[in-house]
């Protein structure tokens, strides 16, 4: 089986609503601005050119260049870095959290999807820009999505306390995971290059937001791409207005309302507060909350009058944290963006958002699914082969996949839909017949046909049994295969993380993904190794 692909929608990975946006389902359109192909960018860029004024771009570009100050930057990203305070440069961004050694492989599909789409818009658009942009999410403060990578099916855990923005925590603590971690990998080349990236980025920064800002600017630095720590003063100060409007007129909350109201057949991916905003510092983010003509620091004695937070919000703008509503708004406010690439759930909570962006006057951003990718070795492939599995095969529920194999596998049917079909066929004329008598016998018509069919398919369960014991060798070598490939019988991209892959295929595995991605094909790829 060779590299392959199959569509989002019929992996059955992806929620209805996503599926529809995917399909341009008419009743989404007022959701989003433009739809993600390289034609509707072109209409982007000019909106967005006439919205971002150059002192934004000034101050960008100086708390970039001061960010990378520590580092080593990579001279495609030092240039697209300054390319920046050009009117004519426009970023792509992505954003993560700050998941301890990129946690799962999905990390990687994120930022690849963001590189490859700006080289295609450079060729499509060469009188403009495009710079990739990796989104830290350094204000998050949910230290347990984030304190563990999984590697040969083990958990690496952080175990310590985190109160604060993430990003700001410090790395005390993980030379402990470095030594449990750097066992495990064993020697050779490849094992040696991702325990000198570990120990480089994670024992050598103080903090996980210089420790991540390392780490991405290794693996993909050399592709320009430009990694933003958005937790800064002057960076929020751009931000003032809309901090200040949402506490003063908290109109987020009513207009995501309105727009989740017309979402009546999906689930609601996130739901706005009154306010959505944190207040924080290096210890704490909690929830900002109007009660009583006051402005409260939820789960402190912290309050501040109208006046007060106003003043606050001036001269120290970084103490107030945008929550998931309000994030993408920031994002859009400080950065010449065109198009935010996330997974299903982010772009799901984007969909929220295209009425409030409306409100406050700032472009919406095209939308774009990251790319999704299944990594095999030539082994599981041939594999494969030989149990006469294709891919569309094994991305079905196991237990749909068994009850497959089975059929095919069987001499006989299994289904016994036409005796079904035969017998309603014969109940049909004895219902006829009951009309014409009493209504007793009616209900004894009806009373055995249930109790015939019942029986039927309890037969068809009973057969069923009777030939997964049969080719039980056969069923037990195809589950194998799938739980390797789909770990815990779900993604891949979701659980494992990139180390598994480059111990076996070295600097191969990213040169591959780069080569064979596609991020506006719409399609989830199988890779071959």
């Amino acid at each position: 089986m060779p590299n392959d692909c199959i569509s989002y929608q019929d992996s059955g990975y992806f929620s209805p609503l996503m599926n529809d946006y995917l399909n341009r389902k008419p009743e989404l359109e007022k959701l989003y601005n433009r739809f993600p192909t390289l034609e509707n960018f072109g209409a982007q860029i000019a909106e967005k050119q006439s919205n971002f004024d150059h002192f934004k771009r000034e101050k960008l570009v100086a708390v970039l260049n001061q960010q990378y100050s520590e580092i080593v930057a990579s001279k495609p990203t030092q240039q697209n870095i300054e390319a920046l305070s050009d009117q004519k440069t426009f970023t792509i961004t992505t954003g993560h959290q700050l998941n301890l050694f990129t946690g799962p492989l999905y990390f990687l599909y994120k930022i690849i999807s963001t590189i490859n789409l700006t080289r295609e818009l450079n060729e499509k658009y060469p009188e403009n820009n495009f710079v990739p942009v990796y989104w830290m999410a350094t204000e998050d403060h949910d230290f347990e999505e984030i304190n563990y990578f999984n590697y040969n099916g083990k958990k690496f855990r952080w175990n310590r306390e985190s109160l604060g923005p993430v990003g700001r925590l410090s790395t005390q603590g993980l030379d402990e995971i470095f030594e449990v971690f750097s066992l495990e990998l064993g020697s050779g080349t490849n094992a040696s290059t991702i325990r000198d990236l570990f120990e480089n980025a994670y024992l050598k920064h103080d903090n996980l937001a210089d420790a991540t800002r390392f780490l991405a600017n290794a693996l993909f630095g050399e592709h320009g791409l430009v990694i933003i720590d958005a937790d800064n003063a002057d960076l929020k100060s751009n931000f003032i207005q809309y901090i200040k409007d949402e506490l003063l007129f908290r109109n987020s909350e009513k207009l995501v309302l309105e727009t989740i109201s017309k979402l009546n057949n999906y689930p609601i991916q996130v739901n706005p507060r009154e306010i959505n905003l944190f207040y924080i510092n290096n210890n704490l983010r909690e929830r900002i909350i109007f009660e009583g003509g006051l402005y409260k620091i939820n789960n402190t004695s912290i309050t501040f009058s109208e006046a007060e937070i106003l003043s606050e919000v001036e001269n120290h703008p970084e103490n107030f944290s945008p929550n998931v509503i309000m994030r993408p708004l920031y994002q859009e406010v400080i950065l010449p963006n065109l198009c935010y690439i996330g997974g299903g759930g982010e772009l799901a909570y984007w969909l929220e958002l295209k009425a409030y962006f409306d409100y406050v006057k700032v472009p919406f951003p095209i939308l774009l699914l990251r790319n999704s990718v299944l990594l095999a070795t030539e082994k599981q492939a041939n594999k494969a082969d030989r149990l006469n599995l294709d891919w569309a095969d094994l991305f079905l529920k196991q237990n749909v996949l068994v009850n497959k194999k089975i059929a095919e596998l069987s001499e006989f049917p299994i289904d016994f839909s036409p005796q079904k079909k035969f017998l309603q066929q014969q109940f049909e004329n004895l219902h006829h017949m009951a009309t014409q008598t009493d209504k007793s016998f009616i209900g004894a018509v009806k009373a055995q046909e249930t109790k015939q069919l019942k029986g039927i398919e309890n037969l068809e369960k009973r057969l069923l049994k009777a030939q997964k014991r049969k080719h039980a060798d056969a069923l037990e070598r195809i589950k194998e295969l799938q739980n390797s490939i789909f770990p815990f019988c779900g993604l891949q991209e979701r659980q494992v993380n990139f180390a598994e892959f480059y111990i076996q295929n070295g600097s191969e595995l990213i040169k591959k993904l780069f080569k064979e991605l596609n991020p506006l094909k719409n399609q989830f790829d199988i890779l071959v190794f």
